[in-house]
């Protein structure tokens, strides 16, 4: 279990990868003083980060850190994605590579270094400078990519890698026009759709590695939405204004982590969908792939991108016609961070269909939400779509 355990999803890179398979005791035991993947102990990062920056500019990563050698230059949640990119390729928590004093050189942080220019050397000289080849490419959650081929392997079940991030408009594939106009209608129609202006929903977030926190949503159309874990460390707040969004947590490399680049987009088109009535206009450029399966159903393979670049792939159940997975990506100064959100058990609400339960899995955890009570329509203060206020441990 690691730090991402404890301190549950955000869709952001900010702690160690969930699923690591090295042992991650010591990451767990320094959770409340610990922010994984930094460069930085947390007070100093606090510190640092408080005086970092300059007005109407969040702070990039070498004025938030200390010791940052290579990637420098780019905002504090895009160097969290590179460190999620790391953690996840292989299977390491942030203190199998980091010492307590984030800044200190340890042989691992160097050797990472070194890879860095490996491949952002292969990038730049075949392909020019796409990041085509990643950390993923070969190590594949092991801290060594296999040399030898393994004939367990070769003859064994087959290994399924989905395919390539993003795709072309595939022949035969049914138009995304009739995709989207199907969910439309099976999430209650556009009239209906119109008529749901906000909710605000109540329920459990289960972190990976078990632990569970009470849960808050509050959603605004078309496009506000605020999300709070009521953790132990303290409440961990996601918010999109319609414009602007933030992350405060107990663990964030900064107290409120303000969201940037494809972030900032991810969280925008999760506050579109969550009252879905501008699902045509919120992406463009769809495209659909040829039908696939998702948990043994049978499903509509959508893709768009935003208008500040970001690609999501869209599932949409074959007989349903109902939403049931979203994979978004915000790149990186190493490659693209996926964000992956399933949704199942949807209830009617106001006449709509909304979702009580869905899974937010990104590079560093995954957090497991079930609502219990949704309500409609209700007045929600202006503050709740504010910009948080850092997470403070209850007494």
């Amino acid at each position: 279990m690691s730090v991402a355990s404890v301190i549950g999803g955000t869709g952001l890179s900010t702690h160690a990868a969930a699923p690591a398979r090295h042992s991650t005791q010591n990451a767990v035991q320094g959770a409340s003083q610990l922010s994984c993947g930094g460069e930085e102990s947390m007070k100093a990062a606090v510190q640092t980060a408080a005086q970092a920056g300059t007005p109407g500019r969040p702070p990039m990563s070498d004025e938030a850190f200390k010791n940052v050698r290579l990637l420098k230059g780019i905002p504090v949640d895009e160097f969290m994605g590179a460190m999620g990119l790391f953690s996840a390729a292989t299977s390491m928590c942030c203190l199998e590579c980091h010492a307590e004093d984030w800044a200190a050189d340890t042989p691992r942080k160097i050797t990472t270094r070194k890879m860095i220019d490996m491949v952002n050397t292969i990038n730049r000289t075949n392909f020019s400078g796409r990041k085509v080849v990643s950390c993923w490419t070969c190590h594949r959650q092991s801290d060594r990519p296999q040399v030898t081929p393994s004939l367990d392997v070769v003859y064994g079940e087959p290994i399924f890698w989905a395919p390539d991030d993003l795709f072309f408009q595939a022949k035969g594939a049914p138009s995304p026009e009739t995709v989207l106009d199907k969910y439309i209608q099976a999430v209650g129609g556009a009239e209906r759709l119109a008529k749901l202006t906000s909710f605000a929903g109540k329920g459990s977030s289960s972190l990976y590695g078990g632990f569970k926190s009470a849960f808050e949503i509050y959603v605004k159309a078309p496009n506000q939405r605020t999300t709070i874990i009521h953790q132990e460390l303290g409440d961990k707040t996601m918010t999109f204004d319609g414009k602007n969004g933030w992350l405060a947590s107990a663990v964030t490399p900064v107290p409120v982590l303000d969201l940037t680049g494809g972030e900032l987009d991810g969280a925008r088109l999760d506050a579109e969908l969550s009252i879905p009535g501008r699902v045509k206009q919120v992406l463009t450029q769809w495209r659909a792939n040829l039908p696939t399966s998702v948990n043994g159903h049978s499903v509509n393979v959508l893709q768009g991108t935003g208008a500040g670049g970001v690609t999501a792939t869209l599932y949409f159940d074959e007989q349903s016609g109902l939403l049931t997975r979203v994979v978004r990506y915000a790149n990186s100064a190493m490659g693209r961070v996926p964000t992956q959100i399933d949704f199942e058990d949807y209830r009617d609400v106001a006449g709509v269909k909304i979702p009580f339960k869905w899974t937010f899995a990104w590079v560093s955890g995954r957090d497991d939400v079930q609502l219990t009570e949704v309500q409609p329509n209700v007045a929600i203060d202006a503050a709740k779509f504010g910009k948080p206020a850092p997470a403070v441990a209850p007494k």
